[in-house]
């Protein structure tokens, strides 16, 4: 019962949240050939860093306990594999990737006895599986025995040749059985899910690019949620219609991001608005007008719908004096008897980590391999590599005694947490000085990396583990580097923008008078967009007489 209880409150919790998105990038379809895939791991209260499952061998017999990812509360056991892959983050050593974004669904549909929450069922996964074809056979056996606990749930899993988006569902308590379909994306393609269900209608006779369960179908039928022809069933009308929470708080972000790739897509923005029920919906996924690189899609992580008429920016007070592109949470507020919202946009703060995958066929898997790691607000962090062969967390992303409630400055997350709330509500203000340092490091990461890599591939040539140690330690030089840099961030804001002002600076250092003093501050007062919104507000209560 009180399990059952706790589930309740993760879904009402997730639900409010509308927590994470995640863009997928065909081979065929980016710059270089590789797949990319990213996640933004967004849940208020959320403190986790780089996980690490070593590769292993396994006892007949022996058991894997199964703590859910989100509460750490015990769910049961399932038999080990008798060979484990190593894993690092989200990528296992077989360049494999998973990520997810929860759109909840019919409530009923959860089955509260199941073993295995969506968390443990991606890393279980990504410890058992060599290609994403694999990975969803493994993820969609395990729950059919054992159980599926989590509400309805979309996953992206890629490998090196391969992208997949996945969505999946119980069939109610006790049923240890799950619904489920996977559809390949066209290696030209784009794809995004963001918190609502985006499968549509299917191709049931595509047996090479489109996967499912067996009772998909009889299964609304038998519950009455669809009475059609089985070629027009649409997996999302019948288990997670989306309404104007799911169109405007999360389908949205899906827009957004297909709009840097498509120069007609304003079309469907009646969609994303959420508003007009006759509006055209999206497609799943889209041919992009031009070749995309892992830089353009780090890029779209930080996304704000700037441009756009969905834009957090300075058209409203809400972003206070200095135009924060954020807003507080809950998404919705009430004022007298009337109820609220705030946009989503694909970049918030509550980020726990965030990455960008780049999967490389053509390179040795060890090398081809490179999870762009960050810990906070993809528009706050700079990503930093992690090779898919790496066997030890740098210590900034796995700091001892660190955790949601205990601050240390060795740690990435709590050391980025403090210098991008220093910045959120002075954004226009402060943000510049992190943008500069932020882009300075990622293009010093991508300058580096053609060396870096044929370095490793020497080494790769003689001695195998010899490349992987060489990638492992130069992935945690950068990751402490980027530690480092920004505490030295942290302290130059504290200094730079100290009670409101600006001190000035030449050539990086801050300027002094002929005796030795910090040279005169500036001080810009308001903004002028800010300062007519407050004029509007207060009338002419402010105002000196003439």
């Amino acid at each position: 019962m009180r399990r059952y209880a706790v589930l309740l409150m993760l879904i009402i919790s997730a639900s409010a949240a509308f927590g994470c998105t995640s863009f997928i990038v065909g081979k065929k379809a980016s710059t270089d050939g590789s797949v990319i895939c990213t996640y933004n791991a967004d849940d208020y209260g959320m403190f986790i860093g780089l996980c690490h499952y070593p590769a292993a061998k396994h006892a007949k017999g022996e058991m894997r306990k199964i703590f859910d990812w989100d509460t750490k509360e015990y769910h049961g056991e399932i038999p080990e594999a008798e060979e484990t892959y190593n894993v690092i983050g989200n990528i296992n050593e077989y360049q494999v990737t998973i990520a997810e974004t929860t759109y909840g669904g019919r409530a009923e549909m959860v089955d509260t006895t199941g073993i295995l929450d969506y968390g443990s069922l991606i890393y279980v996964a990504l410890q058992r599986s060599k290609t994403a074809r694999e990975a969803i056979h493994v993820m969609t056996t395990l729950v059919n025995k054992y159980g599926y606990c989590s509400e309805g749930e979309t996953f992206t899993i890629c490998d090196p040749n391969e992208a997949w988006i996945m969505e999946m569902m119980g069939m109610g308590p006790g049923s240890k059985k799950v619904v489920w379909v996977a559809l390949r994306v066209p290696d030209n393609a784009i794809c995004a899910h963001a918190n609502q269900s985006r499968i549509g209608k299917f191709d049931m006779n595509d047996k090479e690019n489109v996967l499912y369960s067996k009772d998909v179908i009889k299964y609304a039928r038998k519950q009455g949620w669809f009475t059609g022809r089985d070629e027009d069933f649409s997996w999302k009308m019948a288990y997670a219609k989306p309404d104007f929470q799911g169109r405007r708080f999360c389908e949205a972000r899906v827009w957004s991001f297909f709009r840097h790739f498509n120069d007609g897509f304003d079309r469907y923005l009646p969609w994303a608005m959420g508003v007009d029920p006759d509006a055209e919906d999206m497609p799943l996924w889209i041919v992009p007008n031009r070749k995309v690189s892992v830089q353009d899609i780090e890029r779209c992580m930080r996304d704000h719908y700037e441009g756009t008429p969905l834009a957090i920016d300075s058209t409203d007070i809400g972003g206070g004096i200095w135009q924060m592109p954020y807003r507080p949470t809950p998404l919705t507020y009430t004022v007298d008897g009337n109820t609220y919202f705030n946009e989503r946009p694909i970049s918030t703060q509550q980020s726990g980590f965030s990455f960008v995958s780049q999967m490389r066929s053509w390179l040795p898997r060890e090398i081809g391999g490179v999870l762009w790691f960050g810990n906070d607000d993809a528009n706050m962090i700079a990503y930093t590599p992690i090779y898919c062969g790496n066997k030890v967390q740098p210590e900034c992303y796995n700091t001892p005694g660190a955790d949601a409630v205990t601050f240390s400055d060795k740690n990435a997350f709590w050391v980025c947490n403090w210098v991008s709330n220093m910045i959120y509500p002075r954004y226009s203000m402060m943000f510049p000085s992190l943008k500069e340092v932020r882009d300075s490091l990622e293009a010093d990461y991508f300058d580096n990396q053609r060396t870096v890599e044929a370095k490793a591939m020497e080494l790769y040539g003689s001695d195998k583990n010899a490349a992987i140690e060489y990638l492992n330690k130069y992935s945690n030089d950068k990751a402490q580097e980027m530690l480092t840099r920004w505490k030295s961030l942290a302290i130059y804001l504290i200094v730079k923008y100290n009670d409101m002002a600006i001190k000035p600076e030449e050539n990086g250092v801050f300027k002094r008078t002929k005796t030795g003093n910090g040279e005169r501050v500036v001080r810009p007062g308001f903004p002028e967009s800010y300062a007519r919104e407050l004029v509007k507000a207060t009338g002419d209560k402010y105002k000196l007489p003439e």
